[in-house]
C-alpha cells in the first residue's frame, strides 16, 4: 500500500483557486470545454466524491459520472473549496481509506488505486488551474510521483481509448516529471491561453 499524504497537494491547489481573480472565471482552460469556473466546480465534485470513497460512505457523490454535466461553482466556492480540499486530505490520510474497495464516478476500485487517482487528479487539474491563471506551479512532488505512476500505468494499458484520457502527448523523456505527467494525461505540456 503505498499512502500519500494529499494534504501539501491540497493545500497547493487551495491557494491557486484563491488567486483566482472573479474576471479569470470565464477563462479557458486546458480542459477542453471548461473555463476555469467549471475545473473549480469540477474539483469541488470530485474533492467531496473522493472524501466519501476514502471514508467507504458510498452514494450520490460516489456514484456521479464526472463527465455526466459540465460543472459550476455556486456563489460560496471560495469558502467551500479550501473546506472540501481540506476534508479530502483528512479522508484519505486514515490506512483504511487505502485499503478494501471503494467507488468513485460510479466505478468499483481497490482503495489504494482511488488514492492514486485522486493524487493524479489533484496535480493534473493544479497544473490546469495555474496555466489557465497564469501563475507558476510546482505540485507536491509525493503527489506528482503517484500521479505520474497512475499516468504512466494508464498510458500502457491497451483498453485506454477515450474516457477519462485524451491520446498521450509526446514529452522527451528527458523533460521535468511534471510535464511527463501532462503528456501522459492527454494534455500538451506547452499549453497557454490565446
Amino acid at each position: 500500500m503505498n499512502m500519500v499524504d494529499l494534504g501539501p497537494q491540497t493545500r497547493i491547489l487551495a491557494r491557486l483557486a484563491e488567486s483566482v481573480a472573479d474576471e479569470q472565471l470565464t477563462a479557458p482552460t486546458p480542459c477542453p470545454d471548461l473555463a476555469v469556473r467549471s475545473l473549480l466546480g469540477h474539483i469541488q465534485m470530485l474533492s467531496v466524491a473522493f472524501r466519501d470513497a476514502a471514508r467507504k460512505d458510498l452514494g450520490t457523490t460516489t456514484d456521479t459520472n464526472p463527465t455526466a454535466a459540465v460543472p459550476d461553482i455556486g456563489p460560496g466556492w471560495r469558502a467551500e473549496l479550501p473546506k472540501a480540499l481540506d476534508e479530502l486530505a483528512d479522508a484519505w490520510r486514515e490506512p483504511a481509506a487505502w485499503t478494501g474497495t471503494t467507488r468513485a464516478g460510479g466505478v468499483n476500485l481497490p482503495g489504494e488505486v482511488a488514492g492514486a487517482v485522486v493524487a493524479d487528479e489533484l496535480v493534473i487539474h493544479g497544473w490546469d488551474l495555474a496555466r489557465a491563471i497564469g501563475r507558476p506551479y510546482a505540485p507536491d512532488p509525493a503527489a506528482l510521483d503517484s500521479a505520474h505512476g497512475f499516468l504512466l500505468a494508464a498510458a500502457e494499458d491497451p483498453n485506454r481509448g477515450g474516457g477519462l484520457f485524451g491520446p498521450v502527448v509526446p514529452v522527451p523523456p528527458e523533460a521535468p516529471l511534471l510535464d511527463r505527467a501532462v503528456g501522459l494525461s492527454g494534455r500538451n505540456p506547452g499549453w497557454r491561453p490565446e
